[in-house]
């Protein structure tokens, strides 16, 4: 298994296995094990549906029993438009195919709409663990803009027999105080009901794009992973970061914005990807909360992508990837593939904690 992933990580093989010396030790960190659910949620105030619940998608998949998480999530005909999403492969406009691929591609749990996990409920919710989607972004408002807001109601999900539900909140955006109480109120609510919850802790200011993408930075995602968990969630859902120095760029030409300590970069942090990573691990309760990172869009070498997020958020001590276009956007065969092939990179002992 090793040998594949070494050919798949390319001339960054080296580079992604062999780090260990990372700045936040891993000693430090609460490392996904198979006793995960037992050994931290057993001694928080969520209640034992919701225990039994993350136990059922813990114990679900090729990586039953690990510690770790495999997401097939499909909310892109909302978030992305149905047309752009599916056209290459139109088999995915069906609800059913959908469920289809998480199952066969050995998922945890299978992420989507009020409409597909409603629509196949009575056939599906007992085989596969259900994460209900309650909020989106539509891009159907002219002119377009971002804003997550609610498509259904946390009874709805109940009633379906959903394990989870997840939300995005756009932390730093103008309408992130009112998401803030939306899915601080819903997710009160399904741990109530019984429901884990998932949270999608993205940024969404064009501020934050300066000299870099600082969306995708280690310290500004890491504060977001922060509220996140202050909030409930229960496990993190993030983009792999990719830079780092959001709070510095953000405060220049006179501008304060936030707080941060200059250690975060020199002692917490190096650029080192699995660094970055760890420190958005340090962000969610030091791993006792687990974060997944995205997969991202589909490009020319998925595969080779797909193993390299993967590798990073392991030994790093995530927890798992969540991954949606790179693998619907492809034969379904090809898509099951690809789901196996982050699940080998959580099932190699090979690939370790730095």
């Amino acid at each position: 298994m090793i040998n594949k992933i070494q050919e798949l990580l390319g001339n960054k093989a080296d580079y992604l296995l062999n780090y260990n010396t990372p700045k936040i030790p891993k000693e430090n960190i609460t490392i996904p094990s198979a006793n995960y659910v037992d050994n931290i949620f057993v001694h928080t105030d969520r209640n034992n549906r919701v225990v039994g619940n993350l136990q059922w998608m813990y114990k679900n998949g090729r990586l039953s029993d690990t510690g770790y998480f495999s997401i097939l999530p499909v909310d892109q005909g909302i978030e992305h438009s149905a047309g752009a999403s599916f056209a290459k492969y139109p088999i995915y406009f069906d609800p059913e195919n959908i469920i289809k691929l998480a199952i066969e591609g050995g998922c945890n749990a299978v992420a989507s709409t009020f409409g597909v996990l409603g629509l196949m409920a009575r056939k599906y919710a007992h085989k596969i663990p259900f994460v209900v989607k309650i909020n989106h972004n539509e891009l159907l408002t002219y002119p377009n803009r971002f804003d997550q807001v609610m498509f259904g109601t946390i009874n709805q999900a109940y009633n379906m027999g959903a394990a989870a539900v997840g939300a995005t909140i756009y932390f730093g955006s103008d309408n992130s105080t009112r998401q803030i109480v939306e899915v601080s109120e819903a997710f009160a609510y399904a741990h109530e009901l019984g429901m884990a919850t998932i949270l999608w802790c993205y940024l969404r200011n064009p501020e934050f794009k300066k000299d870099k993408d600082y969306h995708v930075s280690a310290d500004l995602t890491g504060q977001a992973n922060h509220l996140g968990v202050t909030l409930q969630a229960d496990i993190i859902k993030q983009k792999l970061p990719e830079n780092n120095g959001g709070y510095t760029a953000m405060n220049v030409g006179g501008v304060t914005y936030g707080k941060i300590d200059k250690r975060v970069y020199t002692e917490l942090c190096s650029d080192h990807p699995i660094d970055l990573c760890r420190y958005q691990v340090a962000n969610c309760y030091m791993g006792k909360i687990g974060l997944i990172n995205s997969g991202g869009a589909s490009g020319d070498n998925d595969f080779g992508d797909a193993a390299v997020t993967a590798v990073i958020n392991k030994r790093a001590g995530g927890m798992g990837l969540i991954s949606g276009r790179k693998a619907f956007q492809r034969p379904m065969a090809e898509g099951v593939k690809l789901l196996n092939t982050i699940q080998d990179v959580y099932l190699c002992k090979d690939v370790t904690i730095a």
